[in-house]
């Protein structure tokens, strides 16, 4: 059972989609929060699996909460934080602040759903074409950071997770075992002190690793 909290400062929006995910069978929405303030003691009194987060509250928004959660705690919850329009710049923030996906409010419950089981099982909600839209939108090129030292592999395998490939995915296109990947994958994060997929990928878009439009050439991928 994934247990969730949901926080979005309105109502009808919050009793909509706790009543609409207590119909899943395996999804348990066991706290409601009005505003990112109530977040983190609820978390850590709940501890939840994953935190649908709205990024726009009034108090302290779903970057804010997000910060909080990735300082306070050694083991945060997964976060997908819920938006109305998909180039807001609170989604990009708090994409770089460690959530691991974003939703639309307008997608569908079964795509909701589905989010939350991914975001659990630890695969980040990565739409390649938002992030590039959004890194596009909101990066303002050239950015004066060091360039995370990668190996050769670890580089492939960083724009082929732009791309939006899963671990078992990228062992098939560079033919390699899913242990090797996800060992490389492990070591991606910890070089670029990245909580998750989405957050390694928008620190190889800052940091020039990756660029815009780029990632997607990539053999065998029909580009």
């Amino acid at each position: 059972m994934i247990r969730l909290l949901i926080a979005d400062d309105d109502e009808l929006t919050r009793a909509g989609l706790c009543a609409l995910l207590s119909i899943e069978s395996d999804l348990d929405v066991v706290a409601e929060a009005a505003d990112g303030t109530e977040v983190l003691p609820m978390v850590t009194a709940l501890r939840p699996d994953v935190v649908l987060m709205d990024v726009r509250m009034p108090a302290l928004d779903g970057i804010q909460a997000t910060r909080l959660l990735r300082a306070e705690l050694t083991e945060p919850p997964k976060i997908l934080v819920i938006t109305t329009f998909q180039n807001d710049e609170y989604v990009y923030e708090a994409l770089r602040a460690g959530a691991n996906g974003f939703l639309l409010k307008r997608a569908k419950i079964s795509q909701i759903a589905h989010a939350i089981r991914l975001a659990d099982a630890g695969e980040s909600l990565l739409f390649p074409d938002a992030i590039r839209t959004l890194v596009t939108a909101h990066l303002a090129p050239p950015v004066a950071v060091p360039r995370p030292s990668l190996t050769v592999r670890e580089s492939e395998i960083l724009r082929l997770m732009a791309t939006g490939r899963s671990n078992t995915e990228i062992a098939r296109t560079l033919v390699i075992s899913l242990e090797t990947v996800k060992t490389h994958v492990a070591n991606i994060f910890n070089k670029l002190d990245a909580a998750n997929r989405t957050q390694a990928v928008i620190i190889a878009y800052e940091t020039g690793i990756v660029t815009p439009g780029i990632a997607d050439i990539w053999p065998g991928n029909g580009t």
